[in-house]
């Protein structure tokens, strides 16, 4: 495993991390007991994972349980994580700043912690990202101020939102959304890099297309029914475009990975695993040295032939 900067006072990070959505009960993914749970996390410290991402709304509160039980005899100096604020443990939506506080203390009781490494605000509306006109990030700050969490920041999804949130706020944190189809945050990586924001790449392999498994016959009975039979034709002929310029012998979601884990701004990368294998595949990821030519390639591919498409997420 190698590992690379995350936030100011704090030990680097694995480069890949575990996110820990499919670790809770009734997730809207295959449910895992606690049993394989703890497993898959006392698995991830095995193969040198020391960053785990969480939110309260997964599993309605049981991810949260799930890694805090995993982790309960873990070194708290050796590990670093990161959870959320706005999606609920009771599944609905409060991104109130009078909420920040309470939904951390539930977490942190969860966790059975005393401090959380970074916080982040989930997903929230884009205006929340301008600190100039929502109290939340003096909030977050006081936090700081108590020990109760190091660092800061948001779960966003494109580049104008990022750049909102480093202009007018003192985050550090940010979990962009970036693949190969999806490359319109790349644009904020400098900035990000600049001013020291750790970066946590989500869905890195959109949602299973970059792992190869589907095409246009593929049907789909979880979250992943939003896609129209139309999305679905449009993302089989971009993977198969992809193989393409990738070696018959590839594994395209270790290559996806990699392409991700290419960009000094990125601290991290949180690749879906539901088991044992697929963590173990995706961790070699990090073996992989992906060509700047094929970088070159592939973002060639992004604003040439997949930026004007808006693939719906």
């Amino acid at each position: 495993m190698k590992y690379k900067n995350y936030i100011k006072n704090s030990i680097k990070i694995s480069e890949i991390g575990l996110g820990a959505w499919q670790l809770g009960q009734n997730s809207g993914w295959k449910s895992m007991t606690e049993n394989e749970a703890v497993e898959l996390v006392h698995k991830s410290l095995d193969l040198g994972i020391n960053f785990f991402d969480t939110a309260p709304n997964y599993g309605h509160g049981t991810s949260e349980e799930r890694l805090g039980k995993a982790l309960k005899s873990t070194d708290r100096s050796k590990i670093v994580i990161n959870t959320k604020f706005g999606h609920t443990n009771t599944g609905i939506l409060n991104f109130s700043s009078d909420y920040i506080r309470s939904s951390l203390e539930g977490s942190l009781k969860r966790l059975q912690l005393d401090y959380i490494d970074s916080l982040i605000i989930h997903n929230p509306p884009s205006e929340y990202f301008d600190g100039n006109k929502n109290d939340h990030y003096e909030i977050l700050e006081k936090l700081i101020e108590e020990g109760k969490i190091k660092a800061y920041g948001a779960s966003l999804d494109t580049y104008e939102d990022m750049k909102l949130l480093m202009d007018t706020t003192n985050s550090k944190v940010m979990e962009v959304f970036f693949n190969i189809f999806h490359q319109d945050t790349l644009r904020g990586f400098e900035m990000a890099k600049n001013k020291e924001v750790g970066i946590i790449v989500k869905i890195p392999l959109d949602s299973g297309w970059l792992t190869g498994k589907y095409n246009a016959d593929s049907k789909f009975e979880d979250i992943r029914t939003r896609w129209s039979k139309e999305d679905i034709n449009t993302r089989a002929d971009l993977v198969n475009t992809v193989k393409t310029y990738l070696g018959a012998e590839e594994n395209l979601a270790q290559i996806a990975i990699a392409f991700c884990l290419a960009y000094e701004a990125v601290s991290t990368v949180i690749p879906g695993n539901v088991n044992i294998e697929q963590l173990t595949s995706n961790v070699k990821s990090t073996d992989i040295l992906i060509s700047q030519n094929l970088i070159e390639k592939l973002e060639y591919f992004y604003l040439s032939e997949i930026k004007e498409l808006n693939l719906p997420w």
